[in-house]
């Protein structure tokens, strides 16, 4: 099972940068066969063709409005009667339906695609997680850790 783990999101604005901090602090473990972690921003573009080489599962890690509080980190599965229909790219948006959108415009396609989200507390222009967000930020990891031991032992029945 091939597996990509990808943070998204734009580091100018605040907690939209959460995928990004998740992604980077997830490249230096160790982790199972088959699995890759990139952290993407906003390259929504590069996302879509690196998933066009074959993965089963793609993993978005991403700050997605929710309704909860700041900070609130949860584990999303997109069904696959709710994924994006072809989009036009915008750079400057990079949400996972776009992502999903531009990949089914280039022809590819993913079997499993799960979110790991957490709710933002800031979207506005500057550098850097709130608080509540940052602190969320371990939490994410874990719920990463989680989910690919998951699919790994999946895997190997």
């Amino acid at each position: 099972m091939r597996v990509l783990v990808a943070g998204i999101g734009n580091v100018f604005f605040g907690d939209d940068g959460f995928g990004v901090e998740v992604a980077d602090r997830l490249g230096g473990r160790p982790r199972p066969d088959g699995v890759r972690v990139v952290e993407y921003g906003i390259r929504g573009v590069h996302l879509a063709y690196e998933l066009l080489d074959g993965y089963d599962v793609l993993v978005l890690i991403d700050a997605i409005p929710m309704g909860e509080p700041p900070g609130t980190v949860a584990v999303i599965e997109v069904d696959q009667d709710e994924r994006a229909d072809p989009l036009p790219m915008d750079a400057h948006s990079m949400s996972p339906a776009t992502v999903l959108g531009l990949l089914a415009s280039v022809g590819g396609t993913v079997e499993r695609v799960l979110i790991v989200g957490c709710q933002p507390a800031v979207i506005d222009e500057g550098i850097g997680l709130s608080p509540v967000v940052r602190a969320a930020v371990p939490a994410a990891v874990d719920a990463v850790d989680e989910l690919l031991a998951e699919l790994s032992t999946r895997a190997d029945v």
